[in-house]
Order: structure tokens, then sequence, then C-alpha cells
């Protein structure tokens, strides 16, 4: 039954996870009001019925807990979280539960091998909150997948993604935001043009033609506007 879990708890402890990074302040009315109890209870519900979603809950949030608020100087979208168990850790595109690096992040590490300066390029891992701590919010535009389903969350988490990045427009104007794929590209709209903004093919398309994944130098591109804005580049 529903009411075997305390969402309430589950909703706080969520909440609490994002204390100290501005995120809790600047999302309060949405983590702490009814559309988190509503997605909540579908997302349980689903599990109740057999349909197991990733990531765990532990992990929904942890692209704002490794990327505070005042500290975002880059938003990266993509899709949905790898629709594997035990592989989304919370950081779009990151896969540092295993070693096993996935198709998604396989493509963007051979793009950056082959477009950016090897003095700006760090040693490979899994884990992306490397970028999380320069500064790159690594987000997925639903922030939750059934498990083997991708796209099955996007309309939940919807209202959450624009609560979240009208958060940015309104207190951080000038920001760059990347746009991997479609769905993220459905967002596009809602940013104002006092931001910088790059369209790009979702990486894991790259898979399905066999070809090499046009970057459209994003990585660059992006060093190239901090350096205008006079900010470090981030080490990719």
């Amino acid at each position: 039954m529903i009411s075997s879990v305390n969402l309430q708890d589950v909703k706080e402890k969520l909440y609490s996870k994002l204390s100290g990074s501005d995120w809790d302040l600047k999302l309060r009315s949405y983590l702490l009001g009814t559309e988190m109890d509503t997605l909540l209870e579908v997302l349980l519900a689903e599990s109740q019925d057999g349909k197991r979603f990733t990531p765990p809950v532990k992990y929904f949030f942890r692209a704002l807990e490794t990327c505070p608020f005042e500290n975002t100087r880059v938003v990266i979208i993509g899709q949905d979280p790898y629709p594997q168990v035990n592989t989304a850790d919370g950081i779009a595109f990151s896969c540092s539960i295993k070693d096993k690096t996935e198709v998604s992040l396989k493509y963007i590490m051979d793009a950056i091998d082959k477009t950016v300066p090897p003095e700006l390029i760090a040693p490979k891992t899994n884990d992306l909150s490397r970028w999380s701590d320069q500064g790159v919010l690594m987000l997925n535009s639903a922030f939750t997948t059934t498990i083997g389903k991708p796209g099955t969350h996007q309309l939940l988490w919807r209202p959450f993604m624009v609560t979240l990045l009208d958060a940015l427009i309104w207190n951080k104007p000038g920001l760059i935001y990347v746009f991997l794929g479609k769905k993220a590209q459905e967002y596009m709209d809602l940013i104002p043009d006092n931001n910088y903004k790059i369209a790009v093919n979702h990486p894991a398309s790259a898979a399905y033609t066999g070809q090499t994944w046009n970057c459209e130098d994003m990585f660059n591109r992006v060093n190239a506007y901090l350096e205008l804005q006079n900010q470090p580049k981030i080490i990719w």
C-alpha cells in the first residue's frame, strides 16, 4: 500500500540533502509543496506495480548537491538517466557506480580528446562530479526513468524542470546552456537570449548511426564564452 511509505519523510530528507547548496531555498516551494507529493506518489505507485525506476531516491538531486546554485556557470541538459540497474548516479551522463563507461559518456570523452586542448583535459573517470565542482550543472530533463524504458518520466518531471530553470533565469542571467538532444531542446525557448545557448545532438544518437558524435565544438565554445566573461575555463 502507498500508505506504508511516509512520503512526507522522503520529501523532507530530499530537501535536507540540498541544505547549504542554496537550491533548497530556490526550490523550496516546489520541493515542500503538493507538486512534489504528486511526483513521489506516481513513482511509488509505479514501484509497487513492479515498475522499478532509476536512479535510487537518494541520488535524485545529486546534480544539485554537487553543484551549488551560486557556483553554477554552465548548465548541460541531457535526456534521461541511464535506464540500467545500478548505473545512473544522479549526475547526467555520469556512471560512477560501476567501472563500465556507458556509451553516451564514451562518445563525450572521445569528443573531448579530439577537440579540446590537452591542458584542459582531466584524467578520465566515470564520475562527472569533477565538472560539478567547477560549476557545471549536469541535468537530465527527466530526473528518473523506468528501468529499461527511457523517456517514461519526461512529462512527470517537466514542472520541476521549469521551476528549476526559472530559478536560474531570474537569479543568474548570462549563463551557458547546452541542450543535448531533442528532449533537452524542448526547453530552449524558455531560456532568454541574455544567456548563451548551444544545441547539440545527443551523444547516444551516434550509437544508432555508427558514426562519430558531432559535438559542435561545444566544449571549446563553452570555454571561449567563459573566457569572455573573465571566468576560469572548465577542465574537461
